[in-house]
């Protein structure tokens, strides 16, 4: 099993006139979810703000499985996570709660950055341990299957 970040109810803002949720809303939600994990690593908002280091996405591949509508809630898991010295790859994964059927899934690659210089940085120590913990704890669980971004990393 995946690890659990969040839990979302899809807001009728985000349906579209198809009457379910909208791409750009699939990608807000992998988001917010994702920014759950950057705050177990130090490298969120906060981060941003105080010590002007954080992450910026540069690729994504999102599929789409199935439908979710308006009032449904969704649970979202971290299926895939690993890193090198300068890059985080993950993939998240959708989930219908009720019906537990994969609505879509999001892959991404980001890369650390240094908001003063707008230059890609090294993790520091800190860092590098918290995502080296984590992955310790819960790498047995994730799922390499597909993953379009893995010879990214440069380990």
């Amino acid at each position: 099993m995946s690890f659990h970040i969040t839990n979302k109810i899809i807001k009728k803002e985000w349906t579209d006139y198809n009457k379910h949720m909208n791409v750009a809303y699939y990608v807000l939600v992998f988001d917010e979810a994702w920014e759950v994990m950057l705050q177990k690593f130090k490298m969120g908002e906060n981060s941003a703000k105080t010590a002007e280091m954080s992450t910026m996405v540069v690729e994504t591949y999102i599929t789409y499985k199935n439908e979710v509508k308006e009032g449904e809630e969704v649970n979202i898991f971290l299926n895939y996570f690993n890193h090198d010295k300068k890059r985080l790859h993950y993939r998240l994964e959708m989930f219908q709660k009720s019906s537990k059927k994969l609505s879509a899934t999001i892959e991404l690659l980001s890369l650390y950055v240094d908001l003063k210089k707008r230059k890609v940085s090294e993790f520091e120590n800190e860092k590098i341990n918290l995502m080296e913990n984590f992955i310790n704890k819960n790498g047995n669980s994730f799922n390499k299957d597909n993953l379009k971004f893995l010879s990214k990393l440069k380990k």
